[in-house]
């Protein structure tokens, strides 16, 4: 049996990585936050480990799997899941898998420190 979730799957919004030129001349890569990319995406958990003493930080890593192509994200793009920011952890793997109903890409994003 066939797992529906990809089709409940939740929005998440997505900057592509772009190079751009600083004040001093050098190129440096920075999410595009012009140009986000909003796709229907699903989530796997990944790992995570909870804060326990002050100044720790809590480390929260999902994969989510979409159907788009996300040509230009990198380890500098930017995603918003859930309403929750994160980093992009690894870049976007392809799974061919064995017909085109299970064709995806996934990414590993990590929730950003909260630190409001």
């Amino acid at each position: 049996m066939v797992s529906h979730q990809r089709r409940r799957g939740q929005k998440a919004t997505i900057w592509r990585t772009i190079t751009i030129t600083d004040n001093r001349g050098n190129e440096v890569k920075v999410a595009d936050e012009a140009n986000p990319w909003i796709v229907k995406a699903w989530e796997i958990p990944q790992r995570s480990a909870k804060a326990e003493v002050p100044g720790q930080q809590k480390i929260n890593i999902i994969r989510l799997g979409v159907q788009a192509n996300l040509e230009g994200v990198e380890l500098w793009s930017r995603v918003v899941f859930k309403g929750k920011p994160y980093d992009v952890v690894t870049p976007p793997a392809y799974h061919h898998g064995s017909s085109r109903h299970v064709r995806h890409w996934s990414i590993d994003i990590r929730e950003r420190p909260n630190h409001g």
